[in-house]
């Protein structure tokens, strides 16, 4: 509060313990305060881009590659961890439960398979069968010892670049895939 003497131009001084004098000194502090640490740094300083800092450091080119990051760009740290995070805990809750209901079920037919094949309305004819996973165990060890198909290499590229490009994204995925397991 500031008063006015009856001279036109004329000020008295604030009263002491007044909210002018606390203000104002709060204010010359802080101003004081601000030009007192401009004065002690020397030189020029650059703002750094962590992003940029990291993917120029050898290690990361070698785990991530050259050109990781581009939903870094687009999003926040946050932000790609929150979707990642979310689409995998609602992935794994799904595959939770579709797992369950899939064990269920192929259990359930191998117990029905065994009760009608007890019971004598199934006959099955375990010569066959033996014969067939011999079969079958031989076209595996064939396929062995080829080389995985072109597609599925191609496939397994895509994964890993995705993933080099998007490792915030991925990691929030895999801890909210797990988080949806377990609920």
């Amino acid at each position: 509060m500031v008063h006015c003497s009856s001279t036109v131009g004329e000020t008295s001084a604030p009263r002491a313990g007044s909210p002018v004098v606390a203000t104002t000194a709060r204010h010359s502090a802080l101003t004081e305060m601000a030009t007192s640490s401009q004065g002690n740094f020397e030189g020029d300083f650059d703002s750094v881009d962590l992003a940029e800092f990291a993917k120029q450091q050898p290690w990361w080119r070698k785990l991530f590659g050259p050109e990781s990051g581009l939903s870094a760009e687009k999003y926040s740290v946050a932000t790609q961890l929150f979707i990642g995070g979310v689409t995998g805990w609602c992935t794994g809750f799904i595959f939770q439960k579709v797992g369950k209901l899939a064990a269920t079920a192929v259990g359930g037919g191998f117990f029905l398979l065994q009760l009608a094949n007890h019971s004598g309305y199934i006959k099955v004819d375990w010569q066959r069968v033996e014969k067939d996973m011999k079969k079958a165990k031989e076209q595996l060890k064939i396929r062995k010892s080829n080389q995985i198909p072109t597609q599925v290499r191609s496939k397994a590229e895509e994964v890993v670049s995705f993933v080099k490009k998007n490792v915030l994204v991925t990691g929030g995925f895999f801890g909210g895939f797990l988080l949806g397991m377990a609920s």
